[in-house]
């Protein structure tokens, strides 16, 4: 997001906290963000004046009362008044902002419920599943897919042995995609999770899965670098030979044997 576009969101989160703070429910708030980030995506006129930054900012914060009045919650139109009278640089920046307010309300009930670990837990192996089913993978983001099918995919994969959080947030990534690869979108889920617990999460691919002893020394080495709680995520692969890869974010640290053998093989080909 460009400058005026970080400062909203930084007013937008501050908003969301006190809703929460004040007792809004959190299932509610984050189910109706969503349903209005599918009318902001299908509204091209009212994107435009939602998102205007020449329009007078009390002039949108009543359009939002107009539109959505009566039809969502009085927390959900009081948070998105303050939304949308925010300085937007462009209109894909104040509808993400809703999807992310929304996604991080849902976040949060689980959150509250002490699910939190299962549900990122959850988000992470699915994605997992996904990308390494290319026939499953094609099946749920083949944009001419009927949705009741992808629906009724997610339901088979996860419904009863996943959270309710689970299933409701892998619906959202298949089905309101927004224009992104799938994922994108469950990695950005999980960063708002791992943000909501204030954690950073670090994906390790071995090619055995780690002692205890190994995962507490290698939270302890990543502590060192990033001052925050470590989660690993383990992703097994006997194709690394030995040794493990670590992605935190963009930054990846790889110490796996097949790294340092096709390295051998360049210097040998050089």
């Amino acid at each position: 997001m460009r400058g005026s576009s970080r400062a909203a969101a930084i007013e937008s989160s501050k908003a969301f906290e006190a809703a929460l703070g004040a007792g809004a429910d959190r299932r509610t708030l984050g189910e109706e963000l969503l349903a209005v980030v599918g009318v902001i995506d299908g509204s091209a006129t009212l994107r435009r004046a939602l998102a205007d930054p020449s329009r007078d900012a009390e002039a949108k914060r009543d359009l939002v009362s107009r539109v959505l009045g009566g039809k969502v919650s009085q927390p959900t139109t009081d948070l998105l008044r303050t939304v949308v009278g925010q300085r937007w640089a462009t209109e894909r920046d104040l509808s993400d902002s809703v999807e992310e307010l929304g996604i991080e309300s849902l976040l949060s009930q689980a959150e509250a419920d002490g699910e939190i670990d299962r549900v990122e837990d959850e988000l992470f192996r699915f994605e997992r599943i996904v990308a390494g089913n290319p026939e499953l993978r094609d099946r749920l983001t083949n944009r001419q897919g009927d949705a009741q099918a992808k629906a009724g995919v997610i339901t088979q994969l996860l419904e009863g042995r996943s959270s309710g959080t689970t299933v409701r947030l892998a619906r959202q990534a298949v089905l309101a995609p927004r224009g992104r690869k799938l994922d994108r979108t469950l990695e950005g889920y999980l960063a708002l999770a791992s943000r909501r617990r204030e954690q950073v999460t670090a994906v390790v691919t071995a090619a055995t899965e780690l002692t205890p002893q190994q995962r507490e020394r290698l939270s302890a080495a990543l502590h060192s670098i990033y001052g925050k709680s470590i989660v690993l995520q383990v992703v097994l692969d006997p194709q690394v030979l030995g040794g493990i890869r670590v992605q935190v974010g963009d930054e990846v640290v790889d110490g796996t044997v097949l790294r340092r053998l096709d390295e051998a093989r360049r210097h040998i080909a050089g």
